[in-house]
């Protein structure tokens, strides 16, 4: 659906803006994405109407705003269809937008929404009695349907398993990452806990040599010295990394040709602790000469 932009005064190609835009389930975490954003130095709108977006952008340049963070969600849902068009206009007219999607497993907003006793944005079920579960279950199924097309312009995080210290701590090392070029997030899984549903790549190392059937790697991780160095002994395990940095190394331009702003590659092993995070602290710094890389440790990370 093609916005007119015309009754609408033009953009300020001027003043500089940083717009990040997050949209994404109900649920997902949203406002705690935004509150990372604010404390980042953002000023932030929850569930601004798209109507308003050309507007609202006017308005922030002209009291000189740099840094503006928006959430847009289904209770927008008559007139979030103009918003992929009005996000292309903004890029063109010079306006540095990011959008973010926020996504999380069916079951796991089934979750939330039970335990906080919140009805879901989209939901029609007023009995007390009602099948609350399916009501649910089709509100979220009808919500992703209605953010599909923005979920597939943005850059996704999977906030299943994520506390909220993570969220906070991921958003802020994606906005602050230059956006002149792709950026790169490498992180690893626990295949025992499920694939992160935002890779754009997922490669499997099960089959390497494990350091946890040794006694003395079990309690420590791929970032220490004494796994490192086991891990390096296995040949297996160098030609693993050397063919995933071939492969990457391969298609990384095209992907760049391809204006993607951010390619996630996650790499997983049974608990998420050793090789895994061996390789992503290896191949990491292979790419940091010409791309932004990042790197997570979805497991690991659960102690922040």
């Amino acid at each position: 659906m093609s916005h007119d932009t015309s009754t609408h005064p033009p953009i300020d190609k001027a003043r500089p803006l940083e717009l990040v835009l997050i949209t994404g389930m109900s649920g997902s975490g949203k406002s705690v994405a935004l509150k990372a954003l604010e404390d980042a130095g953002y000023y932030c709108v929850d569930n601004l109407p798209p109507e308003l977006l050309f507007d609202f952008v006017k308005l922030e340049q002209s009291r000189g705003a740099q840094k503006v963070a928006l959430a847009m969600d289904s209770r927008s849902a008559t007139s979030l269809p103009q918003v992929p068009d009005q996000i292309l206009t903004l890029k063109s007219s010079g306006i540095d937008i990011r959008t973010l999607f926020l996504d999380t497993k069916t079951q796991t907003l089934i979750q939330r929404f039970s335990e906080s006793r919140r009805r879901h944005p989209l939901s029609k079920t007023f009995d007390p009695q009602g099948d609350i579960e399916r009501d649910l279950n089709e509100s979220i199924e009808k919500e992703r349907e209605l953010l599909s097309q923005f979920r597939d312009q943005a850059h996704i995080i999977d906030t299943s398993l994520l506390k909220s210290s993570q969220l906070k701590s991921y958003i802020k090392s994606l906005v602050f990452a230059p956006q002149a070029q792709l950026t790169l997030i490498f992180e690893s899984f626990a295949f025992k806990r499920g694939i992160p549903v935002h890779a754009d790549y997922v490669f499997d190392v099960r089959m390497l040599p494990n350091p946890y059937y040794e006694t003395h790697l079990r309690a420590l991780n791929g970032r220490d010295a004494e796994v490192s160095d086991w891990l390096k002994s296995h040949d297996i395990v160098g030609k693993m990394q050397a063919e995933l940095h071939q492969f990457l190394s391969n298609w990384l331009p095209a992907l760049n040709q391809d204006h993607r702003s951010y390619v996630s590659i996650a790499i997983g092993c049974t608990g998420g602790q050793h090789r895994s995070v061996f390789l992503v602290e290896q191949l990491a710094p292979l790419f940091d000469k010409d791309w932004v890389t990042l790197k997570r440790h979805r497991e690991l990370d659960q102690h922040l």
